[in-house]
């Protein structure tokens, strides 16, 4: 059986910005954000990209032309092949009435519900309603799908089934928490032999929604909603939050049942809607990093403090003992630390596909396991990021062939190239590594690299400022060999995190050790690497620190601020011509920036 995921819409954006004023920094605040295609065979995953690292817009809503077309030409199918498409949104006619409900009984004036029940009328009508994606579908592929095999799929288990399938389909409780979905933010339940239940009493509504609370705090530092959270997850290390938390005294309400409120509903149309109450509690806005990391550590305490609420809900509940945490907060790696150490859960997984990247995968599996012609995923499965395009030597130097002039290359003999790169990196150089199919997900994790030497000090503020033009207090992460990282971090219940999904303490011998993978606060957001996993770049580490006895390597995005990570050659060639990165490495291929002429 042959399932396609698919999420996106081709007139999201235009609607978002029209209606609710998503524009400018604004632009991420839109649903269908992260679009995407993923191919399910038989239950394997076979094929899955992002739209944006081919159509080269950061976060794209729009429909994933590309990345259907593609998924498609990777697994040598056609359209007329496909069983089932599943659509990781579920805007049924009930979830319309039901918003339509929320609006008539806020407390607006006539004329305004007016107003806001015709936005939601079209954004209903020209993009999310069944009809709509159906016809959207056809529109872009020019191909007609049988309404009778698209699968509808409530955004939120979507998520749930995605963090399943990644973690070998083993029975697990979850926590599914982010933006919104169709009518929630928030719900708990768990999986059991692929059947997915909900404990309908402890969901939270969009309203009340911690993960908009947390991009309106975003907003309110000068970041970018939806996108730049994490910049304040980064900013909370450089300051203690105050005493009390003003956002647990006046904003955030803890319920039974693992419920929450916030103290008013937060505002669609009207981002800014606690401003006032930052400034209430905090003090008029000071563009300072001071200001900015005391208000980003009370909103991280405030984050951690309500999911350890949910969670002692769920440990109530079940009596499972994995936990697997997937939606947007599940980015918040500092969090997911805490979580799992406050808890009594034996482990817990945060997949690579987390955030609305992934969905289109949990879309698919979950119409694929809940068809009656399917038996479920096998729970042998074994399910790697990377799983995206990749490009051979003739394509490779037939890109390079057309920068002739600007960059010169060698190739090295394949065994060699480990040695090489590890030769390089005992200096303080930036190298852009390029390496096989491209990782899914939002995270670098070592085959659209950018690698650097963490022992020299200063190495952050080198690629912060000349390669990834990004603020200067943003830390970078380790990767570092699965067999190595209990030596050089506090690993707690952990012993592996493949996709940089959890932080944990380094250890105090090497603080100064690994200075330039160190945050203010004395952690690292690690990812661990085994030769199973990808051994040319297990080589390249094992070989460097045998070289210089520093034992792990930076590993951050290969891409600028504001750009995708690189997909193919041409982007790569180009990211490396427009910084200063020093060596590029494309396969086998050394590349060096050519001398200017005389």
């Amino acid at each position: 059986m042959i399932v396609l995921g698919c999420n996106g819409f081709t007139r999201g954006a235009d609607l978002f910005a029209e209606h609710f004023g998503a524009v400018g920094t604004e632009k991420h605040y839109v649903l269908g954000h992260d679009a995407g295609a993923a191919l399910l065979v038989d239950g394997e995953l076979v094929a899955a990209v992002e739209e944006e690292r081919l159509n080269r817009e950061k976060k794209t809503s729009d429909f994933p032309v590309n990345a259907v077309q593609w998924c498609l030409e990777q697994a040598g199918v056609g359209f007329s092949d496909i069983d089932l498409i599943a659509i990781p949104w579920r805007f049924s006619d009930q979830v319309f009435d039901a918003m339509m409900g929320d609006m008539v009984g806020a407390p607006l004036k006539p004329a305004d519900k007016v107003v806001r029940l015709s936005h939601l009328a079209a954004l209903f009508g020209e993009a999310l309603s069944p009809e709509a994606v159906l016809a959207d579908f056809a529109r872009r592929t020019g191909f007609t799908p049988d309404p009778d095999k698209v699968v509808f799929v409530q955004h939120h288990l979507a998520h749930a089934m995605t963090g399943y399938y990644m973690a070998g389909q083993q029975d697990a409780a979850f926590l599914i928490s982010d933006g919104r979905a169709e009518l929630f933010s928030s719900l708990i339940g768990e999986i059991r032999d692929g059947k997915i239940s909900v404990f309908d009493e402890a969901t939270i509504s969009a309203n009340d929604s911690i993960g908009n609370l947390f991009a309106s705090i975003t907003r309110f530092l000068g970041f970018v909603p939806n996108n730049d959270e994490y910049k304040v997850m980064g900013l909370s290390g450089f300051a203690e939050p105050p005493r009390p938390n003003p956002f647990l005294e006046h904003i955030v309400q803890l319920h039974d049942n693992g419920r929450y409120t916030l103290c008013r509903p937060h505002d669609p149309e009207n981002g800014r809607c606690f401003d006032d109450l930052f400034e209430q509690h905090f003090g008029p806005y000071e563009d300072t990093v001071e200001y900015k990391a005391t208000l980003a550590a009370a909103a991280q305490e405030m984050l951690t403090a309500v999911t350890s609420h949910q969670l002692r809900a769920l440990e109530a509940r079940t009596d499972l003992d994995h936990l697997l945490f997937e939606g947007g907060l599940a980015l918040n790696c500092v969090n997911n630390t805490h979580l799992l150490e406050g808890s009594r859960f034996e482990d817990m997984s945060v997949s690579f596909g987390a955030s609305d990247t992934g969905v289109v995968i949990g879309a698919a599996v979950h119409a694929w396991a809940n068809h009656p012609d399917a038996a479920g995923p096998a729970r042998a499965a074994t399910v790697t990021p990377y799983v995206g395009p990749e490009y051979d030597s003739t394509e490779i130097e037939r890109t390079l062939g057309d920068f002739t002039g600007r960059v010169e290359w060698t190739r090295l003999p394949e065994d060699k190239v480990a040695e090489r790169v590890a030769d390089l990196l005992t200096d303080k150089v930036v190298i852009g590594w390029f390496q096989g199919r491209l990782e899914h997900g939002p995270r670098a994790l070592g085959h659209r690299s950018i690698l650097a030497n963490p022992s020299f000090p200063d190495i952050k503020d080198v690629i912060n400022t000349r390669v990834k033009h990004r603020e200067p207090f943003r830390p970078f992460a380790p990767i570092v060999l699965e067999s190595d990282a209990p030596k050089i971090f506090e690993m707690g219940r952990k012993t592996r995190s493949p996709y940089m999904t959890f932080v944990f303490p380094v250890r105090p011998e090497y603080h100064e050790v690994i200075p330039g993978a160190t945050h203010v606060d004395g952690t690292s957001r690690v990812q661990t690497l085994t030769d199973e996993d990808e051994p040319l770049l297990a080589s390249l580490l094992r070989t460097f620190t045998e070289r210089t006895d520093v034992p792990c390597l930076i590993n951050t995005s290969f891409n600028v601020a504001g750009e995708p990570i690189v997909c193919s050659p041409t982007d790569a060639v180009n990211c490396f011509l427009g910084t200063e990165i020093d060596y590029l490495v494309l396969g086998d291929y050394l590349v060096t920036k050519a001398e200017p002429a005389a």
